[in-house]
């Protein structure tokens, strides 16, 4: 069927390869380096929340992991599009624990059957002006992109190119800027 597809133009997807969550942590460290972007100890999972018994056990199962070491670290809330946010909290200067916690987000969910559900994930900064930006990991795609929300609801495009180009060695960034997607309103921006 690969014959028949390539003949046809068509392509498969991405498959997604949580283990490049892994790759934040020296994006991080690239973003300190080169600018004054700074981690700011919260990232976030984005997903559409199912219906059922399975699905409420499975993100009970999960927010009661992240929990389990020095108390509430953990947040659900729901954003204006009906998407729901876990919001994990930890040290600005501990982005390895806090993308281990978002890598086990995402890999209970998807070993629960919910994959299809999961839609984003973001790791988010601050410099000293006061600017905001998020590394975000598109599920579907297996790729990053930066985003870096103004005041109302516009985008600073120069600088998420200027981010893309810093931290393409450290991360699989998405090549097509259509996917590019704005995360209005996402916990932590």
């Amino acid at each position: 069927m690969k014959f028949l597809d390539a003949l046809l133009g068509r392509s498969q997807p991405k498959k997604p390869d949580l283990d490049q969550l892994f790759g934040l942590p020296q994006a991080a460290l690239t973003l300190e380096a080169a600018t004054d972007f700074r981690p700011t100890g919260v990232g976030s999972v984005c997903y559409r929340a199912a219906e059922g018994g399975a699905f409420a056990a499975t993100q009970a199962d999960v927010q009661q992991l992240l929990d389990a070491d020095e108390g509430p670290k953990v947040e659900r809330t729901q954003d204006s599009y009906g998407f729901t946010w876990l919001v994990c909290k930890h040290d600005p200067s501990d982005a390895s624990g806090l993308v281990t916690d978002l890598h086990a987000v995402n890999s209970a969910l998807e070993a629960s059957g919910f994959g299809p559900f999961l839609l984003c994930s973001l790791l988010t900064f601050r410099d000293t002006g006061g600017r905001k930006l998020a590394l975000v990991y598109l599920y579907k795609r297996g790729s990053f992109y930066p985003f870096a929300p103004q005041t109302g609801e516009r985008r600073d495009n120069a600088l998420e190119l200027q981010i893309r180009g810093l931290v393409t060695n450290d991360l699989r960034v998405e090549d097509d800027l259509s996917r590019w997607f704005p995360v209005w309103g996402a916990p932590g921006l």
